[in-house]
């Protein structure tokens, strides 16, 4: 097992980025050299498109993309990065949160969500097939099916609870958070938070450092379709007040996810960015413009001519750092063969831990079949039941 120099700690984030394998390294030069010196970061917040440096000869465009396909470009193995592979979108996380309010059968999901009915059947295909869901025929003479959560889907949850402390915190407004949270273990109302699972004290950004696990290393990119960002990020909210809703309209999508994954890493400039994710830099300008004006990044001046800016993360932005562990406990748990990327120290008590979501009341975890729900609001207007989703029938199935 390797560990890192640690040359900067990145705002009290952590170590620095896990270093690339030479092949990686080689491959990203070559890339580099085949379009000049680099992205250079757009000059107003949030406007305009970066512009490649460098200069380059008469026609050299024109061999660019044989240069491109030629190249195997490698990414960071992270937890977080294979689950949002299995969540894919903002509507595989919400069409997995009304799971657990009690959904299962197609229409009750329709009902609370308002998708497509192509839409909502292709998510709840996808989701069965990577093991989130398994299909329950309503009766044994019935060809029509209930979709249930399995283990593996219901160990989703504690992920859930994170982004929907993150929204209770920063995105609940003048009424408050739109559910009351009682844990059934110990009958008390609760704010469950991200915690150590050795001392169960709070795990926040600023107190957590990592080092490579036995899983760490870059592999090739694959070629899965990635859904796009939905044009109005609002229409995930047009349902019933829900603050993962709330969390997900500013980072639902899986670039924003991951820019905001490097912003942990210590990974602040645009160029960085770029070349970390290789994402398109018309991309890149529009998720760092939101995550600016959403208040989840700073915009700081580190070069006056050129004029050139790094992206901090704030307060707020540190903070949705619980959800990001969560999700990386769960990849670790179900998608790294026993072999994880990366190793989290707690700095309070000095030993390595697993993210765990508790209840602050009997410090006992939270789990889906224990929770219960107070509304507060009315459910009619939005085609929802209030039995349901205070009381959800959860079974936790294979």
């Amino acid at each position: 097992m390797s560990t890192h120099k640690r040359a900067r700690q990145p705002d009290g984030l952590g170590a620095e980025p896990p270093a690339r394998p030479k092949k990686a390294i080689a491959a990203s030069g070559a890339k580099t050299a085949a379009v000049g010196k680099g992205a250079a970061e757009p000059s107003a917040a949030g406007s305009g498109t970066p512009k490649l440096g460098g200069t380059k000869k008469a026609g050299a465009r024109k061999a660019e993309p044989k240069v491109r396909g030629a190249l195997q470009a490698f990414e960071r193995n992270c937890s977080v990065g294979r689950t949002l592979s299995i969540l894919s979108d903002v509507w595989s996380f919400l069409v997995i949160r009304e799971a657990f309010f009690g959904a299962r059968r197609f229409e009750e999901f329709r009902a609370a969500l308002g998708l497509p009915r192509a839409t909502l059947a292709e998510r709840l295909k996808r989701l069965t097939q990577r093991g989130i869901f398994r299909q329950v025929h309503y009766s044994a003479t019935s060809s029509r099916v209930e979709y249930h959560l399995t283990r593996c889907g219901m160990d989703l949850y504690p992920s859930f609870m994170a982004m929907i402390a993150f929204g209770d915190r920063w995105l609940s407004g003048p009424d408050g958070p739109p559910l009351r949270l009682v844990h059934a273990t110990c009958g008390h109302e609760c704010r469950p938070y991200v915690a150590c699972s050795h001392c169960l004290e709070p795990a926040s950004a600023t107190r957590v450092r990592y080092r490579d696990g036995p899983g760490a290393g870059r592999t090739p990119v694959g070629v899965e379709k990635r859904s796009r960002r939905t044009a109005e990020s609002a229409s995930f909210s047009r349902g019933r007040p829900s603050s993962v809703s709330r969390t997900l309209e500013i980072v639902g999508d899986r670039w924003t996810f991951l820019i905001l994954r490097e912003a942990f890493f210590g990974v602040r400039r645009f160029d960085a960015l770029q070349t970390e994710l290789r994402i398109a830099p018309n991309i890149l300008t529009d998720r760092l413009a939101r995550l600016v004006a959403r208040g989840m990044f700073e915009r700081r001046r580190y070069q006056g001519q050129p004029e050139r800016f790094e992206y901090r993360l704030t307060d707020m932005g540190k903070d949705i750092y619980g959800a990001f562990i969560a999700m990386q406990a769960w990849g670790d748990r179900w998608l790294s063969g026993g072999e994880p990327p990366l190793i989290l120290t707690h700095l309070d008590c000095g030993h390595d831990f697993t993210a765990t979501v508790i209840c602050d009341q009997c410090r006992q975890p939270v789990e889906a079949h224990a929770m219960r729900y107070r509304l507060n609001y009315d459910p009619a207007p939005f085609g929802a039941n209030r039995e349901r989703i205070e009381e959800p029938a959860l079974d936790g199935g294979p």
